[in-house]
């Protein structure tokens, strides 16, 4: 029961603050100089068209209904609005590359998983060892390096140098398996190592002191072998505090790759953001933004459910 609640509690904090994003967007939006039709129709509009313009947008309705009347859209519809430049609905210009972002934030994740497990277990099972200040040298070098400079890095090797994978990560609807794997390999490698520098870290300290337990080096004494110990028994104690960083990963997945999509020429929604910023697209600007911070949220409300499940001491309690 106590879990539960913890849940939540959570749970009602995060839409909370889900809302109260929402409205600070909303209101970034109403604060920049001029409103959405005198940037659409520009200086020269007679104040007839303007006033056209705004009637058909509801520009005329008091700013705090028409807040209210986008959020209930958007939480009863999932109806966005239209865009600006296209005059079609947000929906349907986000989708796909929100999808393309989830296709490669699959991937990414996936490759990330082992990148961050990998290297941890083995430095906590050699500590000061020659392999643990091997790995230890190799992560703060990346930790070191940005994104785009990582990514740079791979392209030089892997498309300049060795020509293994291409240049732009395009997408085609007709593309196999096999060729979106081929194309998305690069972003989702940049992608994995920029995040499992970080989880990694943090995960060998984690497992270095849970190794020295007392109830670990009882499963020793039992028997049970030191990847037997570390996969039961150390492992999933030492992931509760990489969880948040987990987490912050996840977000920076869909919201923080701009770059990586920028360099790689990656049709997603990192790309589709900065492109609504450019065109001052407010509608456009305010559904990705939305989006972002809900995958933020949500992705840190997954991190705290985890770590309440796998806490031990609030499992017997419920």
């Amino acid at each position: 029961m106590i879990a539960m609640r913890l849940i939540t509690g959570r749970l009602f904090f995060s839409l909370f603050t889900l809302v109260l994003v929402s409205a600070l967007i909303f209101i970034a939006i109403e604060i920049v100089p001029g409103d959405v039709a005198s940037r659409i129709l520009g200086r020269d509009a007679t104040p007839a068209l303007l006033a056209s313009v705004r009637e058909r947008m509801h520009l005329d309705v008091p700013p705090v209904e028409r807040y209210f009347n986008w959020l209930g859209n958007i939480a009863f519809h999932a109806d966005f609005g239209r865009a600006l430049t296209s005059d079609q609905p947000v929906g349907q210009i986000i989708a796909p590359k929100v999808l393309n972002t989830l296709k490669l934030a699959a991937v990414a994740f996936l490759l990330y998983l082992p990148l961050a497990l990998i290297p941890a277990a083995l430095q906590a099972l050699h500590r000061e060892r020659p392999l643990d200040h091997g790995l230890s040298v190799i992560n703060l070098v990346l930790l070191s390096i940005p994104d785009f400079l990582l990514g740079t890095i791979l392209m030089i090797l892997f498309v300049v140098n060795w020509q293994w994978f291409p240049a732009i990560a395009g997408l085609r609807d007709t593309a196999s398996l096999g060729q979106f794997l081929w194309a998305v390999t690069l972003p989702a490698l940049t992608l994995a190592i920029t995040m499992a520098v970080y989880a990694s870290r943090m995960l060998r300290d984690n497992l270095i002191e849970v190794l020295d337990a007392e109830y670990i080096r009882m499963a020793e004494l039992k028997g049970l072998s030191r990847l037997a110990v570390l996969l039961r028994h150390a492992l999933p104690n030492s992931l509760i505090p990489t969880l948040n960083v987990t987490a912050l990963n996840l977000a920076y997945i869909i919201g923080g790759v701009v770059i990586v999509e920028r360099l790689f020429t990656y049709p997603g929604f990192g790309s589709l953001m900065i492109d609504s910023l450019q065109l001052q697209d407010a509608p456009l600007v305010e559904a990705t933004v939305l989006i972002s911070a809900a995958i933020y949220i949500g992705a840190n409300l997954l991190a705290d459910i985890g770590a309440i499940l796998l806490n031990p001491r609030l499992r017997r309690a419920s």
